[in-house]
């Protein structure tokens, strides 16, 4: 099983993750924004029609204040997860950075101790 994950991850293009994590949390942002800014919906102003006809109308605005609502918590929600990813793109791109350093480091040192040993047998 932690083959295939790390054949997965093998697969992922990080450098094209990275680059469009900004433009993921810009596109979220200005969704939120939009929501924001909506409207609220206006009261029917009384016009004499049928009971039955306003009642409906007041039904069908709070449904749709309802829905508003819930895109606005959409909105935020999908701000959220975007600014998380971003954060979880830049530490996966650091930890990215310290393994190839790490990997560096551990190849001067294999090296440097055969070096040592070649040297300590002559």
């Amino acid at each position: 099983m932690a083959v295939s994950w790390l054949s997965a991850l093998k697969v992922i293009p990080w450098g094209d993750v990275i680059d469009a994590a900004p433009s993921v949390v810009k596109g979220a942002r200005k969704m939120f924004a939009r929501t924001q800014a909506a409207e609220p919906p206006a009261t029917a102003p009384d016009t004499g029609e049928p009971v039955g006809f306003q009642e409906r109308v007041a039904q069908l605005e709070s449904a749709l204040g309802q829905v508003r609502e819930q895109q606005q918590a959409t909105a935020k929600l999908l701000e959220t997860l975007a600014e998380q990813n971003a954060r979880l793109v830049e530490a996966v791109d650091i930890l990215r950075v310290r393994t190839r350093l790490l990997l560096v480091v551990s190849g001067v040192l294999v090296l440097a101790c055969a070096g040592l040993a070649v040297w300590g047998w002559r």
